[in-house]
């Protein structure tokens, strides 16, 4: 799965971008998600990724309809992947797990959350910092999947980086 993050402001740029990777997703048969923007989203067929801060999964299951991914940041949150997972997520993401250069800042999230969250019955993300060396605790405590954006874009070969991490789920 593939999400575009793009927190600027240039609504053009974003959306030629955004179509640019919704054609080669479509063609790799790669799920595209867009992060924060559900208009976005529906403008080039894709799925989303919501926030605190963002649209409600409900209003987002409208937009986009029933088979489009959504998937929800619960941070270090039980009770709100629980809310979430209720009001029909698709995929539940938690982090951070380890300092991360995208966001410094972000809340922390423990083993103990992907183990506790494993009941919702929702795939489950785990994000923040995360690399190959330090993945397996996360695959093993439940993650079915990990984003990475340094991880992989920051490297001199993206293509091993991400191979890297794909490596971690067929051990």
């Amino acid at each position: 799965m593939l999400q575009y993050r793009d927190k600027t402001v240039d609504r053009h740029r974003r959306g030629a971008e955004a179509q640019a990777l919704a054609a080669l997703c479509a063609r790799c048969r790669v799920p595209l998600i867009v992060n924060d923007d559900v208009e976005l989203a529906a403008d080039i067929g894709a799925g989303v990724h919501l926030g605190a801060d963002d649209a409600d999964v409900a209003a987002a299951r409208q937009r986009l309809g029933s088979a489009a991914i959504i998937g929800v940041s619960c941070y270090s949150s039980i009770d709100r992947a629980r809310a979430l997972a209720a009001a029909g997520a698709d995929y539940l993401a938690f982090g951070a797990f380890f300092s991360s250069p995208t966001k410094p800042d972000a809340r922390r999230a423990t083993l103990d959350i992907l183990r506790a969250a494993g009941a919702l019955q929702r795939p489950l993300v785990a994000i923040g910092g995360i690399t190959p060396e330090n993945a397996a605790p996360l695959i093993e405590a439940g993650a079915d999947f990990v984003a990475a954006i340094s991880g992989v874009f920051g490297q001199a070969d993206v293509r091993a980086a991400a191979q890297r991490y794909a490596h971690l789920f067929t051990q």
